[in-house]
């Protein structure tokens, strides 16, 4: 059975053709990925809440909306509302994580937490069995392109070890450098969803890299 989710990020999209890139993966992926990014938490600005609001109108794909943003707690209600079907924040950028992760489950939205390569993987070990989605930066976030980081396979396997210690369903997921030579190491460390943005949207065929990423991660 082939567990392996693949998250296309529309960061690496043309946007001057957004939907069109988009189209070309919605039969193929589990969700799309949507980088927030506030020029605060991270250094650069993508895009936010009318862009979502805009292609939700044209498109059934499941929205994983991934806030690279101060202050998340200020903006669920309008993600939530905009189309999100996942909403994930920093552990970073918030003082009082349980209370947005139940503020995300009172939208009626799946909730996740994500954490920064240099923030120690233990500080998620309390939301295990509280979100939907763990996702482990792999690279530096708020730019696009970047290699991954080679420390990030101890981080998912005591994340993987803890999971399992507990029996939660949380889904590991990973977001930066994700490619077809490197996603079977990265799924044997413990990821089942993989956000890839230019393996997917740089490729001459998005649909089919998907469907490649997947071969290559069932592969032993």
């Amino acid at each position: 059975m082939n567990d392996i989710g693949i998250a296309p990020s529309i960061l690496a999209a043309d946007f001057g053709y957004l939907m069109r890139d988009i189209k070309a993966v919605e039969n193929n992926a589990d969700y799309l990925h949507i980088d927030v990014m506030d020029g605060h938490y991270v250094n650069n600005i993508s895009f936010g809440i009318p862009v979502i609001q805009s292609i939700r109108k044209y498109t059934d794909m499941k929205f994983f909306t991934h806030l690279m943003i101060t202050n998340p707690e200020k903006y669920i209600k309008v993600f939530a509302e905009s189309g999100s079907n996942n909403i994930t924040f920093h552990v970073e950028c918030t003082e009082e994580p349980f209370k947005l992760i139940d503020e995300i489950m009172a939208q009626g939205k799946s909730a996740g937490i994500a954490i920064h390569p240099d923030t120690p993987i233990e500080e998620v070990f309390p939301f295990i069995g509280k979100v939907d989605i763990i996702l482990v930066m792999t690279v530096y976030p708020g730019f696009g392109g970047q290699g991954y980081l080679d420390i990030s396979d101890e981080r998912l396997r005591k994340l993987r070890k803890a999971i399992d210690e507990q029996g939660s369903n949380t889904i590991i997921a990973v977001d930066g450098g994700v490619a077809e030579d490197n996603i079977r190491h990265i799924y044997e460390a413990g990821a089942r969803l993989f956000v890839a943005g230019s393996s997917v949207f740089h490729a001459e065929d998005p649909a089919k890299a998907i469907e490649e990423l997947k071969r290559c991660g069932t592969l032993s």
